[in-house]
């Protein structure tokens, strides 16, 4: 009965949703294309000619934006899932955690990456927390793996939950990167704990 009205409830929350609605419109895979838009929009990321890999890619919408602003570039996804292909990109299947499937994102790599993105989260048990400090665990990994594919004054763009291991994140990031800022999209549900760190220029 309960998880009948939790899904009756997502459902009623889609439809309301401007970005769901939005999204079909702009013919996106899913409403995260906003999130990345808007991160672009303040950050100025983006442009044609650049190698970009995008981490936990599924379905795509991300993949897709990118695809559409960075003309003439080498755009990698990387998901668990695989997806439909979207035009002159390349798909990789598989856990990025994997060190056999982070040594083929480097082989498929001319130079170094200009942007790593990553929208990875773990499936959500429901206890915010552990959510948070699993998922901070995926943005730790590309991060680091970031450092070794990332060119000097590259960008590193990731989700991160607010909780346990925020304060990790940040501490991490300004490690590695000269530049570390916070920033939740308007396009990010207001009942969501998530926001994007937005790293740029290794140390």
């Amino acid at each position: 009965m309960k998880k009948n009205r939790i899904s009756k409830n997502w459902i009623n929350k889609q439809k309301r949703d401007i970005y769901v609605r939005q999204s079909k419109i702009d013919g996106y895979r899913a409403r995260s294309a906003y999130k990345l838009i808007e991160i672009d929009q303040k950050f100025k990321i983006f442009k044609g000619g650049m190698s970009i890999l995008d981490i936990g890619a599924a379905p795509g919408s991300w993949t897709q934006y990118v695809s559409k602003v960075v003309k003439n570039g080498k755009i990698i996804s990387i998901d668990l899932k695989e997806f439909k292909i979207i035009e002159n990109t390349t798909q990789i299947k598989g856990d990025f955690t994997d060190p056999d499937i982070q040594k083929k994102i480097k082989n498929n790599l001319d130079n170094k990456l200009d942007v790593v993105m990553s929208d990875m989260a773990v499936n959500t048990t429901g206890i915010k927390n552990i959510d948070s400090i699993q998922t901070g665990e995926l943005c730790k990994e590309a991060m680091s793996f970031s450092k070794e594919v990332i060119s000097s004054n590259g960008f590193f763009i990731s989700k991160i939950f607010m909780g346990g291991s925020f304060n990790e994140i940040v501490a991490l990031g300004k490690k590695i990167f000269k530049e570390v800022r916070v920033f939740k999209p308007k396009s990010s549900r207001k009942d969501s704990k998530e926001s994007f760190i937005i790293c740029k220029k290794l140390r």
